[in-house]
């Protein structure tokens, strides 16, 4: 089953809540189960998914139309689904720390939420593996969500919609990524600052775009002429990505659904974890080519999808994109932002775990501990969110149930870029404005799985 029409439900409470039965049809159904996903020629992968497909079914809203959303779990373990990127109770919204409802073990739930804001949200589990990587992100329990505006005046000829995702994790370490050179010069510098090695990674054999390896599957199919409306989305667990279009620029007309405020062509895409990317592409450039990423042998293993144009054929082709960094502030206005009422600093910091231990995560000294009381904000209260990541790892940082503006990124400031995740990369800071919109509790955390699972988390609550 997937999305449905939305209808006009009742929903007058501040407080959603969920009702013990269903009662007439829902808007929305997701039944989260184990399904087989057949990924390349005689390559099949068993996880959990939505609605026996990977990526789950497009899911349709309306942007401020209540909707009932029905979920069943037919899995041994009780589930959270996360409303990614929507501006909902935290009762609905599918975080544990917001004391979210929970999705029994082969049980059902039901509520209502309204939608918003318009624009390419997702939905995904959140449920926390720590070490055991047929779990939380590393499955296929993600699909994509788009809230239609009020009003869209859909200059485009098509639009199609990629996920991105990486399959059979594994654990690795510096050596096995690097080879024994770079864990010898690991465990040096470590020794330098009195501190253990570098812990576990994530490493993956397989790579997709909507749940297919390249090469395998249908192609995107498109026409000379066309102007198509690509939204992407990147549903790793823990892996930052690039994507590229030989012979194409993308424009990019919003981030994590939000249009920027200055459109920009740009030949290479750069996704932090769970961000979304909407580029519009002109279709001048006859046929048959590979939607991947640069990284040669990551395109190797699954991760592109080919492009055909009507009427062509042949091999489809591969070139190195030239070399682009990515700036978010590229997108912004040329003006100064508001002044905020208070100034919040966010110190990101690594703890190593060692050998065959697992890194822990601090922000501002600490590791999250659910003991402690959440910091309390105001609703309506202007928050400038200082992130400052004093690691090497690039941080792909998310806050649930709001979108913070950019106003200064790596030294360079800018405005009216609006976001729900944003990657700092090692030892770069970036700053962003945030004003609550909602009362409850609200978790800000990195999307990185193994980041978030050891510690990089901190509680809000917006009162």
């Amino acid at each position: 089953m997937g999305s449905a029409g939305i209808g006009m439900v009742a929903c007058g409470r501040p407080r959603q809540e969920a009702e013990s039965a269903p009662s007439g049809r829902a808007d929305v159904t997701l039944r989260l189960g184990p399904t087989l996903v057949d990924i390349a020629k005689g390559h099949t992968i068993s996880t959990i998914g939505y609605n026996g497909s990977v990526p789950g079914p497009l899911i349709r809203f309306r942007e401020g139309v209540p909707a009932a959303v029905d979920l069943f779990n037919d899995t041994d373990t009780p589930e959270l689904v996360h409303w990614h990127g929507q501006i909902i109770p935290a009762d609905v919204d599918g975080a544990a720390e917001e004391k979210s409802l929970f999705v029994p073990a082969h049980g059902h739930l039901r509520y209502r939420l309204t939608p918003g804001p318009a624009g390419a949200r997702f939905v995904h589990t959140h449920v926390m593996p720590m070490a055991d990587l047929s779990l939380g992100t590393y499955t296929g329990q993600f699909a994509f969500v788009y809230i239609e505006p009020k009003s869209n005046a859909g200059q485009y000829d098509q639009e199609i919609f990629l996920a991105t995702h990486e399959w059979e994790p594994y654990f690795t370490t510096m050596e096995e990524e690097e080879g024994e050179e770079g864990e010898e010069r690991e465990k040096r510098e470590a020794k330098q600052k009195n501190e253990k090695p570098n812990g576990w990674e994530i490493g993956y054999q397989r790579f997709t775009i909507n749940g297919k390896c390249l090469g395998y599957g249908e192609p995107v199919r498109v026409r000379e002429g066309q102007r198509v409306l690509f939204h992407i989305l990147n549903a790793s667990a823990t892996e930052n990505i690039q994507l590229a279009l030989p012979g194409h620029r993308f424009q990019v007309v919003a981030l994590d659904g939000n249009p920027v405020p200055r459109p920009q062509l740009v030949d290479v895409l750069e996704l932090g974890t769970a961000e979304r990317i909407d580029a519009l592409v002109e279709m001048k450039n006859r046929g048959v080519w590979i939607l991947g990423t640069p990284k040669d042998d990551d395109r190797k293993n699954g991760m592109g999808i080919v492009v055909e144009y009507a009427n062509r054929g042949g091999a489809p082709q591969w070139k190195t994109p030239p070399k682009q960094p990515w700036d978010y502030t590229a997108f912004g206005a040329d003006r100064a932002p508001a002044k905020p009422d208070e100034t919040i600093p966010m110190v990101f910091g690594k703890i190593n775990g060692g050998t065959a231990g697992f890194n822990h995560w601090t922000i501002n000294g600490r590791s999250f501990d659910e003991k402690n009381p959440p910091a309390v904000l105001r609703k309506g209260r202007r928050y400038r969110l200082v992130f400052d990541n004093q690691t090497d790892d690039a941080h792909p940082v998310h806050l649930h149930r709001n979108s913070f503006e950019l106003v200064n990124v790596y030294g360079k400031p800018t405005a009216g870029v609006m976001k729900d995740v944003v990657l700092v990369k090692g030892f770069k800071k970036v700053e962003a404005d945030l004003v609550p919109a909602m009362d409850g509790l609200t978790l800000f955390h990195c999307h990185q799985q193994l980041h978030m699972d050891y510690g990089f988390k901190l509680l809000f609550n917006v009162t």
